[in-house]
């Protein structure tokens, strides 16, 4: 990584945001914003896949440990980590990921950057909602809360990633 200090503070306040937040926020059954996945999200373009998948593991865990889940945020963070290069693919072509720099809307365009975010996201709430709630009994209900928690939380990382980026140059 091009600069590890600003990203552990990254995963460190992705991580406090969402257990002393977002998790407390008891606003509605349907609103759930998991916002920690901005770190796997802001990780440089070029990170090897072998870190991605640390990177992943390693949020995963720690979530799973601070909010008292069995394995569910590890799975989910892990296969968006997993599937966060063909993602990018869809949004940027393969050179631009290969000269890295950090995803942003002034990196990749704001409607890509939307883009990628409502996909990965999507992609990450559609698979811990229904690990969470291991039927398809509740199918409608189900689907309304990752609708309803995906756009809270591309909102919130939208926001995240303003912060964070914002004194980096573009192809940093």
């Amino acid at each position: 990584m091009v600069r590890t200090l600003p990203y552990l503070l990254l995963f460190a306040a992705a991580v406090l945001l969402q257990v002393f937040l977002f998790d407390n926020l008891t606003i509605s059954v349907y609103f759930n914003p998991l916002v920690y996945i901005a770190f796997v999200l802001l990780l440089p373009l070029d990170t090897p896949h072998v870190g991605l998948l640390a990177a992943g593991l390693a949020l995963g865990v720690t979530m799973d440990f601070a909010m008292g889940a069995a394995g569910v945020n590890t799975i989910a963070t892990l296969f968006v980590a997993f599937v966060r290069p063909w993602v990018l693919g869809l949004f940027t072509g393969r050179d631009d990921a290969r000269e890295g720099g950090v995803p942003s809307p002034e990196r990749m365009g704001p409607r890509k950057f939307v883009h990628y975010l409502v996909v990965a996201v999507l992609l990450h709430h559609t698979l811990f909602f229904l690990l969470e709630a291991l039927s398809f009994s509740h199918l409608m209900h189900t689907a309304l809360r990752i609708a309803v928690s995906s756009a809270c939380s591309v909102l919130f990382i939208w926001l995240i990633a303003r912060l964070f980026t914002a004194k980096f140059p573009v192809r940093v």
